[in-house]
Order: C-alpha cells, then structure tokens, then sequence
C-alpha cells in the first residue's frame, strides 16, 4: 500500500521542492537586485530609523524582509514572531502595499517555508520506504 502511495507522492513531493526552491532563488535574486530600496521604503522598518539597510549584516536583512512577510502574510496575529513582527510594523496596511512590492516577498518567504515542509515530507516518505 506505502508502495502505491509512494509511486504518487514522492515525484510530486519532489517537483514541488524543486518548485519552491526555484521560486525562493528567483524572488529573492529579484528583490535583492532591483526591489530592496523600493521595498524598504515603502514598508519602512523601524531598525532602518537607526541605521541605512547597507550597515546591516546579512541576518538582520533577512530577519527585516522576515518581518516585511509575516507583516503582509498574517496582519492580525499577536503570536509568538508573527506578534512581534506586526508590533514592529503597525503602520503597514496590506491593503495599500502594492503587489510589485508584495510578490517578491511572498515568493521568497513562501516558497522557503512550503519547500522546508515539501523536503519533510520527502525525507519522510523515503525513511519509510527505506525501512524494512
């Protein structure tokens, strides 16, 4: 039965994670090459008040593109990240963000978190069928 089930869903599980990685390189390629400064500031985080986005080291980046999604994706959570992300950023209305600035986003933040459950559920699958 495992063994029909897998025929199915290892290739699918396989092309997604391909899918999503290949999302997450391009969105992120795309916003860091031609959509940060524009991104930044429209969405205006409050760390960039104290310092330009260039004097930052490549976590913080990340972590603020992190807070631009959790923002745009979940508005009303007050949960754990997701919480302090939307503290951070209570002047951003989703509605008036526009979706050049929200596609590269998402496809990045999506892509990456949909690809890290895809890659899962593939170790999963073949754990299991590796198993006697």
């Amino acid at each position: 039965m495992l063994i029909n089930f897998a025929y199915y869903a290892l290739p699918f599980l396989f092309t997604l994670l391909v899918a999503c990685a290949l999302t997450t390189l391009v969105s992120g390629l795309y916003l860091w090459l031609f959509r940060i400064q524009i991104t930044n500031n429209t969405l205006r985080h409050p760390y960039l008040d104290r310092q330009p986005w260039e004097r930052y080291p490549l976590p913080l980046k990340v972590a603020m593109l992190l807070d631009y999604f959790l923002r745009l994706a979940f508005p009303s959570s007050q949960f754990w990240i997701i919480g302090h992300a939307n503290r951070l950023l209570p002047h951003v209305e989703r509605s008036q963000v526009p979706t050049a600035i929200k596609w590269p986003l998402m496809g990045l933040w999506g892509g990456c978190f949909i690809g890290i459950v895809a890659m899962l559920a593939v170790w999963l699958l073949l754990l299991l069928l590796g198993a006697p």
